[in-house]
């Protein structure tokens, strides 16, 4: 007695296993370049218009992007990189390039994009450390500016004290309940990245040439001072707001102003509101204006990338930049580019919002992109936030600051 299936029906089920096999269809013999990046919705979404683009002109390459926050790419991609895997590129502002760059796990650019390609971007947009070329960006800035609700603020302010008297007028309880219900101003001031331009006004920075921590000084006190001042003197911003609670505030039409990056600008345009965006006020005692941490974002490549993933990845990277694809970006998100050509454009020189934008990047100073800025942030946070507690001052937290940079440098560098 024979068991089991017929031949010709066992042979059929062999060939189909076969024919299924490889995931359930045929196979795919693209070339797949991955991104991981940390943009919101609406920059994925122009991102993705642009990849189609780009994989309908190449057939043969399969391109997908890869959503992570912040801290998660970073850490992410420094584990998967170190382990020889990971995406082929990796986008972000500069500040990743000296972590990255100290591990070995991206790769020099200069030698793979010629001295033509890069001429046409301004030269903010070329991220260089140690002599090398890591980064190459499409977008410049990931910069503070004040933004202000037209219905509210018609004419923003100028200086410290314009920006204190206006947001007493707008500053209300609009039903008689005893409570706030509008705000003049807020913003995420309880973190040390949305302190930065009021320590600049004063006359501050965060580190000297040499990446020396240099955070007791009296533009980090004088800071400090005036923005616990705003909260706790002229009642001007909430008591508590991180970046949540200050985004749906203003978002809200509850706060006439609110200090925010570009990332925010298309979204407040989204949900209805007819906003302007004029760079930070002037400190009057210092005549300094207060300017933010100016970081270009874009590309950078995996040290692990394969010769045939790399030839690709240039050309991908060729054409996310070009000016095409920048002044898509541009219209749609009000970015500022780093294309010469779309920078000089009458869309750009004529927009309110770039223009000002712009004037706010001239008035910042770059984001360090050493590996040394991770500590003094994390120095920093713990005693900031004490002061705007009540339990350290201003003149304490500052000489606490250095010292924590200090030893938190110290400890990294063992």
């Amino acid at each position: 007695m024979r068991y089991g299936l017929p031949i010709r029906p066992l042979f059929l089920l062999l060939a189909a296993a076969v024919s299924l096999s490889g995931c359930g269809g045929p196979k795919d013999d693209r070339v797949r370049i991955t991104i991981w990046h940390q943009d919101r919705p609406d920059v994925r979404d122009v991102l993705q218009k642009q990849l189609d683009r780009f994989m309908a002109l190449h057939p043969e390459v399969k391109v997908e992007q890869l959503f992570k926050e912040t801290e998660e790419l970073r850490s992410g991609f420094i584990i998967a990189a170190i382990a020889g895997q990971g995406p082929e590129i990796v986008y972000g502002p500069s500040d990743q390039v000296g972590p990255f760059q100290v591990m070995d796990i991206i790769l020099p650019l200069d030698s793979l994009f010629d001295r033509t390609f890069l001429d046409q971007f301004t030269p903010k947009a070329l991220t260089y450390y140690k002599g090398r070329l890591y980064k190459i960006a499409d977008k410049m800035g990931n910069h503070l500016t004040l933004v202000y609700n037209k219905k509210l603020v018609p004419v923003p302010p100028r200086t410290e004290a314009e920006l204190v008297a206006m947001g007493k007028a707008l500053t209300k309880d609009t039903n008689g309940d005893g409570k706030v219900d509008q705000y003049g101003l807020t913003w995420n001031y309880t973190e040390p990245f949305f302190f930065i331009p009021f320590m600049t006004g004063f006359g501050g920075w965060i580190m000297d040439e040499e990446d020396r921590p240099t955070l007791n000084t009296a533009g980090t006190v004088n800071g400090l001072k005036f923005i616990k001042a705003l909260r706790d003197e002229h009642r001007i911003i909430p008591n508590e707001a991180d970046y949540n609670i200050a985004d749906a505030l203003f978002k809200d039409g509850h706060a006439g102003m609110i200090i925010n990056g570009d990332w925010s600008w298309a979204g407040y345009q989204k949900a209805g509101l007819d906003i302007g965006v004029a760079p930070l006020p002037k400190i009057t005692s210092t005549g300094l204006w207060c300017g933010t941490m100016v970081s270009p974002k874009g590309f950078s490549i995996n040290a692990n990338i394969t010769e045939e993933k790399k030839r690709w990845a240039v050309e991908l990277i060729r054409y996310l930049t070009s000016e095409e694809n920048q002044m898509e970006a541009t219209r749609t998100l009000f970015t500022m580019p780093t294309n010469r050509n779309v920078i000089r454009s009458g869309f750009v020189q004529n927009n309110e919002i770039l223009r000002n934008s712009q004037i706010q990047i001239d008035n910042g100073q770059p984001m360090p992109v050493v590996p040394e800025l991770r500590a003094i942030w994390d120095a920093m946070r713990p005693s900031y936030q004490a002061v705007l507690a009540g339990s350290r001052s201003p003149e304490q937290a500052a000489t606490d600051m250095q010292l924590q940079a200090l030893q938190r440098i110290r400890e990294m560098n063992e």
